[in-house]
């Protein structure tokens, strides 16, 4: 690594890139992603490649970070020997003893262009299988609600959740029963495996949801018509995963039917402004999935001071799938039997304020790509 380089970073933050290395490898990558699984561990302990997230200011340096440039990067160059590992990009092969030295290889060969990258870009992940697991909440709110919602969604990235009234879906139950919600023709079709934990029952989920607004709120919104914006996101997607890469695309060409409004702004700062884009008749479901891990401790509590604020104006539903500690426990204190540092999972739930007081439920424990969802509410 170039020494005018390698002097912008202090060894605490290297030793806190290591640490998220190891913890990804370990906790989110494990038994989901073999090829990240590998690539984050072997990062952990190489000094050269791990100094690279660096690059990426407090809680943005997370490892999918560093993997979604090195991906990004081997888009533009797909005859390279790193792709046969690669199946977003025709790879067939499984992690081998060739795997890493090409892989670090590759990345310091680019070192100059992995750090712009990282300091300039953010993961982006437009997860569209996590739509099947925050529709039953958001649904079931459409219908408390009695009509048709406005839908904000904060860390929006190019939007595309905002559709989920739009996808189908398919709830694969432990039993063999099978649930099903959306247009039966959609575009999109999502399935998740639904179990049951102790004492719950099947949920009702409602068969269709009724938005009026599709609203959009992210520091730095994604233009899914501008193919280099495609391709970031696709870059943030697990490379051995190709499913969900076909997913976004097919997401993203949806999109062009119904066009949300798309807000460049603060989490915190901008959420009124972005509030005030859904008309005031309409119902407000606030929405975040695997958004708030990524801010500061202290925004956190100020993005939930926000959301209350804005309650007392009008009705408003807050639905979170985001790890526990990130999120709910802000609302729902002593639930460390949700903890995603213990499960791994995101916890579904709904949030309403009375006055000053929040009234959080849980509803269910998801996997953080929304493949499958264990349902805790009775």
């Amino acid at each position: 690594m170039a020494s005018s380089r390698g002097d912008r970073f202090r060894m605490s933050d290297l030793d806190a890139v290591r640490r998220r290395l190891r913890r990804f490898a370990a906790h989110e990558a494990a038994g989901h992603s073999p090829l990240y699984e590998h690539l984050a561990a072997k990062a952990a302990e190489d000094d050269e490649v791990a100094s690279l997230l660096t690059a990426a200011a407090g809680n943005d340096a997370h490892p999918t970070l560093l993997l979604a440039a090195a991906h990004r990067l081997l888009q533009a160059d797909p005859i390279h020997p790193l792709t046969r590992y690669y199946p977003s990009l025709g790879g067939s092969d499984g992690v081998d003893s060739e795997t890493w030295p090409l892989f670090r290889s590759f990345l310091l060969e680019r070192a100059d262009r992995v750090w712009e990258l990282v300091r300039t870009r953010f993961t982006q992940t437009n997860e569209v299988g996590r739509a099947a697991v925050l529709y039953p909440a958001v649904a079931a709110v459409a219908k408390q609600a009695r009509g048709p919602v406005g839908l904000l969604e904060v860390g929006c990235s190019a939007g595309l959740l905002l559709g989920m009234d739009k996808f189908s879906y398919q709830y694969q139950c432990d039993g063999g029963e099978q649930l099903t919600a959306g247009p039966a023709k959609a575009a999109v079709g999502l399935h998740c495996a639904l179990s049951l934990g102790k004492g719950a029952a099947l949920p009702r989920i409602p068969k269709k949801l009724s938005v009026g607004a599709r609203v959009g709120l992210d520091r730095s919104p994604v233009d899914v018509s501008d193919e280099d914006e495609l391709a970031w996101l696709e870059a943030c997607v697990w490379a051995d995963q190709p499913e969900r890469i076909r997913l976004l695309r097919t997401a993203a060409a949806a999109q062009r039917k119904y066009r949300p409004d798309l807000i460049a702004g603060d989490a915190v700062a901008d959420l009124d402004a972005a509030a005030a884009h859904v008309p005031a008749e309409l119902p407000l479901v606030v929405y975040t999935s695997h958004v708030l891990g990524y801010l500061p401790e202290q925004r956190r509590t100020e993005f939930i001071d926000a959301l209350r604020a804005l309650a007392s104006q009008r009705p408003l539903w807050w639905v979170t799938a985001e790890g526990y500690e990130g999120a709910l426990r802000y609302v729902l204190p002593g639930r460390d039997d949700l903890s995603y540092g213990l499960s791994g999972q995101m916890t579904l739930g709904v949030v309403r304020w009375e006055g000053t007081a929040a009234r959080a439920e849980v509803l269910a424990l998801a996997s953080t790509h929304g493949q499958r969802m264990t349902w805790l509410s009775s």
